[in-house]
């Protein structure tokens, strides 16, 4: 799976929105989308940025180019701190309208996204996901949810927090990790970190961060999480260095992964324990870097579960963002 980060477009001012729709544009063409995938696009970057001046305040739009399937993606999340909607079934509707206009916005982009969702609370706020795909995907039964936000720190390009998602002959592993500081050395550091960990042939977690240990050296470092689920033995194995924060999840309780201190790349301990959680005990889990407040929590948001996985790295990220650093929010469930 690819490393690709969010670009974020600050859409709190009806003054940013031509802008904003010309930027989209150009990186969507740039990467290669048809122009009738374009023209579509370019309608539910309108809708969006409509809704935002109509109905919220303080908005942002989250924009990333992804794969899945070796197919291309676009995704677009749209956050904002207005009054919420009390009645998303209403206003999913084509022709509803709360302020006298023709009212085709969110019917219009649920229609022409490939996949769609949409979270509002009250007094909060709502989030809108949108994704499209260069091509029809093949028909698969799920069997995971897999989903970041990767946003990097106000001013860089580049994101000094990663992420890499592959296939094992068991099952699948998993590499959530935080280059030190943020902009390009950071963004070096896990880019090669990606690339060991995707050559890499050992079988555990503890292993892998050696290997990526020894990997990365030459590069300012990381702290990182490693997670392999295995589809046989139905169970996460784990183990991290450093400050990412991950939660095992189901519906009625959770429970903290402990990491080691240390940095990936300069120094790690002599002995790594690993964490083995089944997939009956805890299904789902959610890790973030330390862009994102360590006591973050999901108590908030009533049945976010539910939800597809970027809206709920979205809400933890709109909530609990330091606003300060390179921010990430990893969401993975089993089904």
């Amino acid at each position: 799976m690819d490393n690709s980060c969010h670009t974020s477009f600050r859409a709190d001012d009806r003054s940013f929105f031509s802008l904003i729709k010309k930027d989209v544009h150009k990186i969507v063409l740039e990467a290669g989308f048809s122009q009738a995938k374009v023209s579509e696009i370019d309608i539910i970057v309108a809708e969006l940025t409509s809704n935002l001046s109509k109905h919220a305040s303080g908005g942002e739009l989250l924009l990333r180019i992804g794969k899945k399937i070796d197919k291309k993606f676009v995704e677009l999340i749209c956050l904002d701190d207005g009054p919420g909607i009390s009645d998303l079934g209403k206003v999913l509707l084509d022709g509803y309208s709360s302020t006298s206009t023709l009212g085709h916005g969110l019917g219009s982009i649920k229609r022409l996204s490939d996949e769609f969702d949409i979270y509002s609370l009250k007094d909060w706020g709502t989030i809108v996901l949108s994704r499209l795909y260069e091509e029809e995907l093949p028909y698969r039964r799920k069997q995971y949810d897999f989903n970041i936000i990767n946003v990097p720190k106000s001013g860089e390009k580049l994101s000094g927090d990663g992420f890499y998602f592959t296939p094992t002959k068991s099952g699948f592993k998993i590499l959530m990790a935080d280059g030190l500081g943020h902009g390009p050395e950071a963004h070096k550091a896990v880019k090669e970190a990606c690339i060991a960990f995707n050559l890499c042939t050992e079988e555990g977690p503890a292993e892998t961060i050696r290997f990526l240990h020894n990997s990365i050296r030459k590069t300012r470092g990381m702290v990182g999480t490693v997670v392999f689920y295995n589809t046989y033995q139905q169970q996460w194995t784990a183990a991290g260095v450093g400050n990412i924060s991950l939660k095992w999840m189901n519906r009625n309780s959770n429970k903290n992964h402990v990491s080691y201190n240390g940095i990936i790349g300069h120094n790690i301990p002599n002995s790594i324990n690993e964490t083995v959680i089944s997939k009956e005990e805890f299904s789902q889990f959610i890790a973030c870097s330390d862009g994102i407040r360590s006591k973050w929590d999901l108590s908030k948001f009533p049945s976010i579960l539910r939800y597809d996985g970027a809206i709920i790295a979205a809400a933890i990220y709109k909530e609990f963002s330091r606003k300060t650093d390179d921010t990430s929010v990893m969401f993975c469930k089993l089904f």
